[in-house]
């Protein structure tokens, strides 16, 4: 009897500090529900989808008006997509890794181990390099960012390749998608496979990011939302784009749920090394040991109060995004617009002042 009444006691307490626990979660909820509403309403945004995940566990997900205006399509957040952009450079960077455990890519070897094609430049660089931003390529020029030109990975180079490199590398940190572009080569040279189709089998599958692809310009998507931009204070839909070519960059779609997923295999790593993750998430340096605050393909900073985020944001033609991760809290925050432009740094402020404590 004694026994029995210890058991029930124990249970009794289970259930109470689940409750409290999920009461807690649910006043945060709450209060990030009501901010996202009002920031939709004051960016104008047509559609957004925010999804958070704690310990592992989807503990809010959303959608929030429309991925179609005309049709009044509603978001759907296990469903809808939006183009996550830059975040690209990020799920690209997990498969980096993967190579790395399998001995099939080393960050610090030479590109021309892996594109023995592309032009010489005045100095070599390393695929690290590469994926920090510290190797000198260039980043887009005049209206490149607004190209509607349908071209594989390799047909991509042709509008970078022959520049010259803008700096010594490692001597200076300049944001370049083109950089990205390059990688989507060396990851499928290195793996022996189309560079979508390894994406697809190494890390979107096995993650069942089902709903994760790349943003096809001549394909009928039908959970693709659609695209707006602001004009003249008016959102009207943004001019048609491929991005095909720089997938790597900026061509993934995916929903808010499929960057969770993503975002709690940084933090719990089971398809590649800890320590190979420990290396992506370590901010380069210049040869001056100027920190740059970015590992490979992911941003790396401290918040005031100490908490480890990476992130990565991403702003495409009808998109503004960010992922979030912290990995100390077990956190994983995922915020995707259909809108150009977005102040998206506000919301990513108040939802942190939400969730982080």
């Amino acid at each position: 009897m004694k026994k029995a009444s210890i058991l029930f006691f124990g249970l009794a307490l289970m259930i109470s500090s689940c409750t409290t626990a999920q009461n807690q979660h649910q006043k945060k909820i709450d209060k990030a529900t009501a901010l996202a509403a009002k920031f939709l309403k004051d960016q104008q945004i047509p559609g957004m989808s925010i999804s958070v995940s704690h310990k592992g566990k989807l503990i809010w997900s959303e959608g929030f008006g429309y991925a179609d205006v005309k049709t009044e399509k509603k978001v759907v957040a296990n469903t809808t997509q939006f183009r996550v952009a830059s975040i690209s450079k990020t799920l690209t960077a997990l498969a980096m890794a993967k190579l790395v455990d399998n001995s099939k890519l080393n960050f610090n070897s030479s590109l021309y181990d892996y594109v023995t094609d592309f032009p010489k430049k005045k100095y070599d660089f390393t695929v690290k390099q590469i994926a920090g931003h510290i190797a000198g390529i260039r980043h887009y020029n005049g209206n490149e960012f607004l190209m509607n030109t349908k071209m594989s990975i390799t047909e991509g180079l042709n509008i970078f390749k022959n520049d010259s490199l803008l700096f010594n590398p490692g001597t200076k940190f300049k944001y370049s998608t083109y950089g990205w572009n390059l990688l989507s080569v060396v990851v499928q040279n290195a793996s022996g496979k189309d560079y979508i189709d390894y994406m697809s089998s190494a890390i979107f599958s096995p993650l069942k990011m089902q709903h994760t692809s790349l943003d096809f310009s001549d394909k009928k998507m039908p959970n693709r939302t659609q695209f707006y931009v602001k004009q003249n204070g008016k959102v009207i839909i943004a001019p048609k784009v491929s991005n095909e070519f720089k997938a790597a960059g900026g061509g993934f779609v995916a929903t808010s749920e499929d960057l969770i997923l993503f975002g709690n295999e940084i933090i719990n790593p089971k398809m590649v090394s800890k320590e190979v993750i420990a290396e992506m998430v370590t901010s380069l340096q210049t040869t001056t040991g100027r920190k740059t605050g970015y590992g490979i393909g992911i941003g790396v900073i401290k918040l005031k109060n100490n908490t480890i985020r990476y992130a990565h944001s991403g702003g495409g033609m009808g998109a503004t995004a960010f992922l979030l991760i912290y990995p100390e809290k077990e956190l994983v925050i995922a915020i995707l617009t259909n809108l150009s432009g977005v102040n998206i740094r506000k919301i990513v402020g108040e939802l942190e002042g939400v969730f982080i404590e």
